[in-house]
């Protein structure tokens, strides 16, 4: 074949292979694009994400950081309730964004304090303004209790675990504490602290009085739970939590028993 034949015979190949590499590329770039939408569509937050993120203050990048994050260690080892603020502000990527959350968290802590309060007062006034001349209580109808049924005893030592900035810890142990004198001693295992940050240890324990004769006689310990919890009540237990320690007896501990 002369070479202008052959040129025409490759102009002609071209021409027609043309639209087929076309057709496929307009196929390719509508798959990328569905592919595309299909992946933004996944992204958007629902409804009640949205109202969740809201309550708050949070923006719908920090949620879906808070959902990322909580499908990682943090929701595995961390109890339901943790807030989205404490699970942001566990995995801060630098020092301002830890600041962030931590005063966010220490206002939201501090208001709910104040709502706490405020509706107790209410209570009690309406309790006096309801039942002026009515005792609560009445004691003379409840029954004795003799050594052997009672809840505590001398030789008993209590495992109290708990964690920071949790206001319900925070009232058990003011209301444990009260009655350490009637046991062996209670042991004290705080939750949710970076592995060595006894600090936090110390200015807790400063924070609800306990007396340094107390821990350097073992009245009182404290200690780092480091996964004690889990262990002891196979990952049931949530703070705040109570053992009671009895001989070689170790039992659930009802706050109410207090």
């Amino acid at each position: 074949m002369n070479s202008h034949l052959k040129l025409t015979a490759l102009t002609f190949a071209l021409v027609v292979s043309y639209p087929v590499v076309a057709a496929d590329l307009s196929q390719l770039q509508i798959r990328e694009t569905g592919q595309r939408d299909s992946s933004t569509t996944t992204n958007d937050l629902s409804e009640t994400d949205l109202a969740r993120a809201r309550v708050w203050d949070l923006s719908e990048t920090e949620w879906r950081r808070y959902q990322q994050l909580m499908q990682g260690i943090r929701g595995s080892i961390s109890p339901s309730t943790i807030s989205p603020i404490e699970v942001l502000g566990i995995h801060a990527r630098d020092e301002a964004e830890r600041q962030q959350y931590a005063e966010a968290w220490a206002r939201a802590m501090r208001e709910d304090v104040e709502r706490i309060l405020s509706f107790q007062l209410a209570y009690d006034a309406a309790i006096n303004r309801l039942y002026p001349n009515e005792p609560l209580i009445d004691i003379n109808r409840l029954p004795g209790k003799s050594t052997e049924t009672s809840a505590l005893q001398s030789t008993d030592r209590l495992l109290f675990f708990a964690r920071p900035t949790c206001p319900a810890c925070d009232l058990l142990a003011d209301k444990l504490l009260q009655r350490i004198d009637e046991v062996s001693g209670i042991d004290i295992y705080l939750t949710e602290l970076a592995p060595g940050d006894d600090s936090a240890v110390r200015e807790w324990a400063s924070s609800h009085r306990i007396e340094p004769e107390w821990v350097r006689s073992r009245r009182v310990t404290l200690n780092h739970d480091g996964g004690a919890l889990k262990k002891l009540t196979n990952g049931q237990g949530e703070v705040p939590y109570l053992l009671r320690r009895r001989g070689e007896e170790l039992s659930k501990f009802r706050a109410s028993d207090l």
